[in-house]
């Protein structure tokens, strides 16, 4: 698992949704949670934290929000060159497979359908740690 320190980012326009994730993320030994209301804060909240030096080191966004959506929020995210390694989830309550095609193609790391449980999340995590570890692990080799 990630460092019980790292610095998630969750980002959804709905404040119910911003504390249900705070609080799954808190159970799960995650006490380090910033939030944002939609994509384009999400953008001035990561860039502020790198220009801080505490950089965010997890994304987890809702994908359909007002000014900029949560996919919107992954290809700026994937484009900019201090942020394309950043981990991202996307949380929806949409499962079409086009959008997961979709997701997927702009380099999400995983995703999340609503609702989720605590174990779902937790185990979405662990998978985007164990990808982190082996892409480091053949970089190294």
């Amino acid at each position: 698992m990630f460092n019980s320190n790292t610095k998630f980012l969750v980002v959804d326009d709905f404040s119910t949704m911003r504390k249900i994730i705070k609080k799954v993320l808190d159970e799960i030994g995650y006490k380090n949670v910033v939030e944002a209301v939609d994509g384009k804060n999400a953008l001035e909240v990561i860039a502020e934290s790198y220009k801080s030096g505490q950089p965010i080191q997890f994304v987890i966004s809702d994908w359909n929000m007002p000014n900029m959506q949560g996919i919107e929020l992954l290809r700026a995210c994937k484009d900019h060159p201090d942020y394309k390694t950043l981990p991202f989830m996307l949380v929806t309550a949409e499962s079409e497979q086009t959008q997961i095609i979709e997701a997927a193609k702009a380099g999400v790391s995983e995703y999340v359908v609503k609702p989720f449980n605590a174990a779902t999340l937790k185990a979405k995590i662990e998978r985007v740690y164990n990808k982190i570890q082996v892409s480091t692990e053949k970089k190294a080799a």
